[in-house]
């Protein structure tokens, strides 16, 4: 199983293994980190499971698609690191993945 750093919006570094073909959001609700509300259950429609990717990871993940790069269009908190974390299938390539959870809205 893969291993993660989450950082939560307090600052908080958690070490997380991950199952590897489950979502990055699944691994992260998994872990008990409520603050990531993912409302929508995954299906990229909500973008509240909106992370930041640590950018020496971004060359890994897939593109950004069309309906993710839409709803994170409507947040305040987008930067050039967004992704959701529904839309990151875990993978063993993504051993060390660093992400921190977006602030809410």
């Amino acid at each position: 199983m893969p291993k993660l750093t989450i950082t939560t919006r307090g600052g908080q570094a958690r070490a997380v293994e991950a199952q590897a073909s489950r979502t990055l959001m699944d691994a992260i609700r998994d872990e008990g980190l409520a603050e990531l509300q993912a409302l929508c259950g995954g299906c990229c429609s909500c973008a509240t499971c909106h992370v930041y990717v640590d950018p020496a990871f971004a060359d890994r993940l897939p593109p950004l698609g069309e309906d993710e790069d839409a709803l994170l269009s409507g947040s305040d908190h987008r930067t050039g690191a967004s992704r959701l974390s529904c839309q990151i299938r875990i993978l063993e390539s993504l051993e060390g993945l660093r992400v921190t959870i977006a602030p809410e809205g």
